[in-house]
């Protein structure tokens, strides 16, 4: 079973309003309402996908219910921690629209609001760790994002020392000290972007070869498998075995920012589990973080399968 991880997950309030102007009253164009949190993305694109996953965090107060309605709506099984002080984050992603020649409508800017999330104590913190202790070899664990302030900021460290005997694979998707920290217990996947690789060994890393060379790094202390997001420049696997592969996305306007590298983890796992094949994964983990930036949400397996159909015949894959 995948399990993934959300410490702090939202209700992400996502608007657009036509050439938003501060200090002024804005009208908004558009709206949604949808659960947010990068474990949840994970889980929400893997189910278009045909896996199966639990999600795993801390849910409380009227928008943690709410959360968890929203999961059960894409029937996915979430087993969140209540918690008992506190509400689960409510996240306001303003979008600025601005109409085109043609009348069509296109972001012009991006602004995020995040909320603080509830308080976690010792208790619930305990029924996390074993909730943790059910998982079994071969079982997947995603940790992804960063950590609420609530929470010691050891945790990720903490929880891959305390499965290292049970031989779960682990992903983490993470930055800086959150990523390095968890190395020694040699995680299965992990994926940084390149300027996250960057920032990690104080580089401005400017050509492929220098982002292979510095994720080589990373094995080096302890990575199996590194796979690097480039935005509109692709990806690039370093396999367990030293294997390089790149892949370009496809061509296309990119109109959401929001859940693109989650999308590109659920699709990698979903290739590699169901093939055995890294090279099938990265195909579909690239299609899939494409397929979402170029959407207003995270991608449908139908818009996933598309974007990989398009690349293929774009690039002659």
């Amino acid at each position: 079973m995948i399990y993934t991880v959300t410490f702090n997950p939202s209700l992400d309030y996502i608007v657009g309003v036509d050439e938003f102007k501060t200090g002024k009253v804005n009208r908004t164009a558009e709206e949604l309402i949808l659960p947010g949190g990068k474990g949840i993305n994970v889980s929400i694109v893997l189910q278009n996908l045909g896996m199966e996953s639990i999600p795993l965090g801390f849910a409380g107060g009227f928008t943690g219910e709410e959360i968890r309605r929203l999961m059960k709506e894409r029937k996915i099984e979430e087993q969140f921690v209540r918690v008992k002080k506190g509400i689960s984050r409510i996240n306001v992603k303003l979008r600025s629209l601005q109409v085109g020649e043609n009348g069509e409508k296109t972001v012009s800017e991006e602004s995020e609001i995040n909320g603080m999330g509830p308080e976690i104590s010792g208790e619930e913190l305990e029924i996390f760790y074993q909730q943790l202790d059910a998982l079994q070899k071969g079982d997947i664990l995603v940790l992804a994002g960063s950590i609420p302030t609530v929470l010691p900021s050891t945790i990720y460290r903490d929880i891959m020392k305390r499965l290292q005997k049970r031989e779960v694979m682990i992903v983490v998707d993470a930055t800086k000290n959150l990523l390095v920290n968890v190395l020694e217990y040699h995680p299965f996947l992990i994926k940084p972007n390149n300027h996250e690789l960057g920032e990690i060994f104080g580089k401005v890393l400017e050509s492929e070869a220098d982002i292979v060379e510095y994720a080589k790094k990373l094995q080096e202390m302890g990575a199996v498998n590194v796979l690097i997001s480039m935005a509109g420049d692709g990806a690039i696997l370093v396999t367990e075995d030293g294997t390089v592969s790149s892949k370009k996305p496809p061509k296309g306007t990119v109109v959401n920012s929001v859940g693109a590298g989650d999308s590109m983890v659920a699709g990698f796992l979903a290739g590699w589990l169901n093939t055995g094949d890294y090279e099938k994964a990265l195909e579909l983990g690239t299609a899939a973080g494409s397929a979402t930036a170029f959407v207003s949400w995270l991608a449908t397996r139908e818009e996933i399968t598309e974007k990989l159909e398009r690349t293929e015949k774009e690039y002659g894959i």
